[in-house]
């Protein structure tokens, strides 16, 4: 057999509201309600899985991007020497 413990908590406004809530939404008492949120807080999560996201084969690609970190870098060194060259 379990043994219960008695204490006394002291929530913050916001966590009493959501209490609040969950006694309103669930029909709970309020010793039902903390318990539940604690069961659900802090249970191991069930059968969850993180977000799936349906993909899309968007054929070859029509240009190389595989060094276009370089070409990046390349072209703002071009422009910096331009503005350089302005006096910008």
């Amino acid at each position: 057999m379990m043994q219960r413990l008695r204490t006394t908590v002291t929530l913050d406004p916001d966590t009493e509201a959501l209490v609040k809530r969950l006694m309103a939404e669930r029909d709970l008492s309020f010793k039902e309600a903390i318990n539940q949120a604690i069961r659900e807080g802090l249970a191991p999560a069930r059968g969850k899985r993180g977000a799936s996201f349906r993909t899309h084969d968007m054929g070859k690609p029509l240009i190389d991007v595989t060094h276009a970190l370089r070409l990046a870098d390349q072209l703002e060194d071009h422009e910096l020497e331009r503005r350089l060259g302005e006096g910008k």
